[in-house]
């Protein structure tokens, strides 16, 4: 879906979407498994921006809701995760912030993006709030044993026989002050 800055002028759009899986290149780690729902609102902000220009800025808010699924960050395996999040950005002409003199960008100005040409693609907007809501690290349960750091084998179906490696003599040092401080 489109949001062309045209039909904006006219009126808000309301907008109730549903993308299949797969619909979402998350990336090679990411894989949507259920219809991304989204519902919300897109509205034009007129803005004056200077003496005399007019920006015509977009703001999209709404939630979206779906599962994905990505490897556990000990074991690699499949995890299904559900994620849900609600949104409210504000997109820019891109280009608009061209030919300023480097300043600090206050808190308000790190939220806004850009857009090009005469609209902005629903889709885009929801790839990037997808991937934000991703958990950094999600395990596949609570007591995953992980990968052997060794062999490689996960120790969560089978245990292996490599042998603990031997500590790093250059480290010796520290680990005797270190036992002298606890003492």
């Amino acid at each position: 879906m489109l949001f062309d800055i045209h039909e904006l002028e006219l009126h808000p759009v309301d907008f109730v979407e549903e993308f299949p899986p797969g619909a979402l290149d998350l990336g090679p780690d990411c894989i949507q498994r259920s219809p991304l729902k989204t519902a919300g609102r897109a509205e034009l902000v007129p803005e004056t921006h200077g003496n005399h220009a007019r920006l015509l800025d977009i703001r999209v808010h709404g939630d979206f809701s779906t599962s994905l699924e990505v490897p556990c960050a000990r074991c690699l395996e499949p995890v299904v995760s559900e994620v849900a999040n609600s949104y409210d950005l504000l997109y820019r002409p891109e280009g608009s912030d061209d030919g300023k003199e480097e300043l600090s960008v206050t808190a308000a100005e790190a939220e806004i993006s850009y857009y090009a040409g005469t609209g902005l693609e629903l889709k885009d907007v929801l790839l990037e709030q997808v991937l934000l809501a991703v958990p950094l690290k999600i395990v596949c349960r609570p007591d995953c044993k992980g990968l052997c750091p060794t062999c490689g084998r996960n120790r969560n179906v089978e245990p292996c026989n490599c042998v603990a490696k031997a500590d790093d003599p250059r480290w010796s040092t520290l680990k005797d002050i270190r036992t002298q401080l606890k003492n």
